[in-house]
């Protein structure tokens, strides 16, 4: 028999209704969190940011393709990755289905990263992807965005992410690597934790206003989480998140069952 409290009809109705107003006022300070969200201030961007597309060479108003939104998921895949960051992966598995609704509403979504174009592309043809994805390798479009980082900023603990400088013991255990799960998700990219973490997950936003690009909104970390398709569904399962370490993989290394 289930270890979980179970109950009538009339006893689950009634506490779900009362579960029904609470998330009613979540549904509220959400969309109250959008519009403080909209009403940042913009911060124009003189900085002449260089890309690589499929295309070819590309400015940052040039990823616009002709909308006035710009939307960028920080993806972690540094250059000495040997795959993409397997978190990055799960959430950019849900970004083929919307990419299109969203360039069809005057948004561009984009994935960048700092790994070299063609191991970008080789891993999107592994995945199966057709969403845009840049590289931004060799400039400082990730750190200045707070999602990329050097040896020598780990070494002297000057990483500041998420809005907060971490502290030196916590980048001492990424260096030395003994860090967990982060180890194993690591091993997961080829690399180990020091030069995984050189990358950070995010999301940047960018409007382009008469020929002028603005950076409107930056989100890190669980900042994020919202993006993550899986965790939205799993919220609502029975057992919830029911995690007990890195238990997600690449889409195409589960067992075939």
């Amino acid at each position: 028999m289930t270890k979980h409290r179970t109950g009538t009809r009339k006893e689950w109705l009634a506490a779900r209704l009362e579960l029904l107003d609470a998330e009613k006022e979540l549904t509220r300070r959400s969309d109250e969190l959008a519009r403080r969200r909209q009403e940042l201030p913009w911060v124009r961007i003189d900085k002449a940011y260089r890309f690589e597309t499929d295309e070819g060479s590309a400015s940052l108003a040039d990823l616009f393709r002709g909308r006035s939104q710009l939307l960028v998921y920080h993806f972690m895949f540094g250059p000495d990755y040997k795959a993409g960051c397997p978190s990055c992966s799960a959430i950019a598995d849900g970004f083929n289905g919307f990419v299109i609704h969203l360039a069809n509403h005057d948004v561009m979504l984009w994935a960048a990263s700092r790994a070299p174009l063609a191991k970008l592309q080789a891993y999107k043809r592994r995945m199966g992807w057709t969403f845009p994805w840049v590289s931004s390798f060799g400039g400082d479009f990730n750190s200045d965005f707070s999602v990329g980082f050097t040896e020598e900023q780990q070494r002297e603990g000057v990483v500041e992410y998420n809005y907060r400088r971490e502290s030196g013991a916590a980048v001492g255990r990424e260096l030395r690597g003994s860090q967990e799960p982060v180890a194993e998700i690591a091993a997961m990219t080829g690399t180990d934790v020091a030069t995984y973490t050189r990358e950070r997950p995010g999301l940047s936003a960018f409007a382009l206003e008469n020929g002028v690009v603005y950076h409107t909104y930056s989100a890190y970390s669980r900042g994020v989480d919202g993006l993550w398709g899986m965790y939205q569904w799993l919220d609502r399962a029975p057992k919830g998140r029911n995690e007990t370490g890195v238990w997600w993989r690449r889409h195409d290394e589960y067992d075939k069952r």
